[in-house]
């Protein structure tokens, strides 16, 4: 999220051993009800890092939106906003990373440094690579555009950074904007694409409830096309136009951006269309949107073009693993910082019944490179629960679930010895919903309205493909091709490892079952 926010103090709640009463729902699952906090020694703090161990995260203080990286001389360029002064003190600027695989990073410090100017801090925009020299600062500068709060009555509007040294260091265009706010109050986030169909920069703008479409030769001068408009979606946020291929052939341009479906019973995540765009105007397939993740915490997600092989056949995909509801709520305040993005995924487009298609994930393949030590079992048959020997905190977990007859199916993960506290993944037979369910470990939402997230699934299949990736402090789930993901904060205590099998209402076998473990990149 883009939009000026006053960092403030958060409780920390980082050693903290918390006891819960629960009370049975109807769904079968429990919801804590009251807290009781009891003091872990400091020596016990010590032994445990909640540092992700493989997923992207904050060197100090404070990150939110990712902005989309680009590829330049074989290495991936990552900015995103971060904050040095947090919590005490406010306002955001871009930091950079670079990776060769997506992967491991390395830190490259501020690129946009804030308050350089009466027009405030750097928010959320796009970096693209003037390969062709249109605005005027060299072949393959580096250029930014990114809303500030402007010394103009403190408006959103757009201003240009550009870099001539490969991305390292952004000077300013001008204190005046490339693009002056005509008017709303929410006016933030340009997107930035070289459309080489119709050969001209386009602009994507997030307009309150609305997308604006822009188009320039220079990165400069813009011009207005149309827009799209939403409803029951709160402010739109991160908009994202990028074209691609389908396993069918046919080629679709896909419109995403953040978004609050909480009042239609949908995520508060990455929503998108698939539709056709003229060069000025987007036209979706369907009024109804799409969905890329169904967790509570896969927000300001990005696209960007997979430099190895085909753009079109294949993109990359990350958000930021938070959600404003809660976003200062985090063991990790106790090591220095708050910030974790999700891992990359492999983004492709499926066909589906007439004209109908949508974008599946995975994750990135360099990751499942990156284990080095796995345990496999090759079916195991469960009518009720089964505890496997292996206990872990970061790893993949893969398995192909069947069954006849029976209500629910999954893993019981970062389980603790005595069983009580875990985090729940699977299927519901009976209710045709994947499920994520984090109500039995310690989380972010101290209210208990995010505990468990759902999704549609077809049970008439009677079997599902599950690839889980399980972190300190995250977990994200695919289903079968990845249509489906669900991505959320989890705070298991640092004992709980233990995974366990588990079926209700009948059996059900687990086929080809491996556990892949990841040591500690960061």
């Amino acid at each position: 999220m883009s939009k000026k926010r006053v960092f403030k103090k958060s409780y920390k709640i980082a050693g903290i051993v918390i006891i819960g009463l629960w009370m049975v729902i109807s769904t079968g699952f429990l919801i804590q009800t009251f807290f009781e906090t009891k003091e872990v020694p400091p020596e016990e703090k010590e032994e445990y890092s909640y540092r992700a161990a493989y997923h992207f995260t904050a060197p100090d203080h404070w990150k939110n939106d990712p902005q989309k990286p680009v590829y330049y001389e074989g290495t991936y360029h990552y900015y995103y906003l971060y904050n040095g002064d947090y919590p005490d003190g406010n306002g955001t600027e871009w930091r950079h990373a670079t990776s060769k695989d997506l992967v491991h990073w390395k830190d490259e410090g501020v690129a946009i440094p804030k308050y350089t100017n009466e027009n405030g801090d750097p928010w959320s925009g796009s970096v693209v690579i003037d390969k062709e020299n249109t605005a005027g600062f060299g072949k393959d500068a580096f250029i930014a555009v990114v809303t500030q709060p402007s010394k103009n009555g403190q408006k959103q509007e757009q201003f240009l950074w550009y870099s001539t040294d490969k991305g390292k260091t952004f000077k300013p265009y001008s204190e005046e904007p490339v693009m002056k706010n005509p008017g709303p109050k929410d006016f933030r986030d340009p997107k930035i694409i070289w459309d080489d169909i119709h050969h001209k920069w386009i602009m994507t703008m997030a307009e309150g409830s609305k997308i604006g479409f822009y188009e320039s030769d220079n990165l400069k001068d813009w011009r207005y096309r149309s827009s799209i408009s939403t409803e029951n979606l709160g402010v739109l946020e991160c908009p994202d136009l990028f074209r691609m291929r389908a396993d069918d052939g046919t080629e679709k341009w896909l419109l995403g951006f953040s978004a609050n479906g909480k009042i239609a019973g949908k995520p508060n995540t990455y929503a998108y269309w698939t539709g056709s765009f003229d060069g000025s105007e987007f036209k979706p397939d369907s009024q109804e949107l799409q969905w890329l993740d169904y967790g509570f915490d896969w927000y300001g997600g990005v696209t960007f073009e997979n430099a190895e092989s085909d753009p079109l056949k294949k993109r990359y995909a990350l958000a930021w693993m938070n959600n404003w509801a809660y976003a200062d709520n985090t063991p990790t305040m106790d090591e220095g910082f708050n910030g974790l993005d999700s891992i990359v995924r492999e983004i492709e487009l499926r066909h589906e019944g007439e004209n109908q298609y949508y974008l599946s994930s995975q994750p990135i393949g360099a990751l499942d490179e990156s284990s080095k030590v796995s345990n496999a079992y090759d079916e195991i048959k469960v009518n009720g629960s089964k505890t496997l020997e292996v206990k872990a905190d970061a790893y993949q977990l893969e398995a192909d679930i069947s069954w006849s007859d029976l209500q629910h199916a999954g893993f019981r993960l970062r389980e603790s010895a005595d069983k009580k506290r875990h985090i729940d993944v699977g299927v519901s037979s009976e209710g045709n919903y994947s499920f994520v369910n984090r109500a039995f470990t310690e989380h972010p939402d101290k209210t208990n309205q995010f505990v468990e997230s759902t999704a549609p699934f077809d049970a008439s299949k009677k079997k599902v493909h599950l690839k889980i990736l399980v972190d300190k402090t995250s977990i994200e789930v695919f289903v079968d091709d990845g249509k489906i993901a669900h991505s959320s904060l989890v705070f298991p205590q640092p004992d709980d490892k233990g995974i366990t099998l588990f079926s209700e209402g009948g059996k059900a076998v687990f086929e080809n079952v491996k556990v892949k473990h990841f040591d500690s990149f960061n």
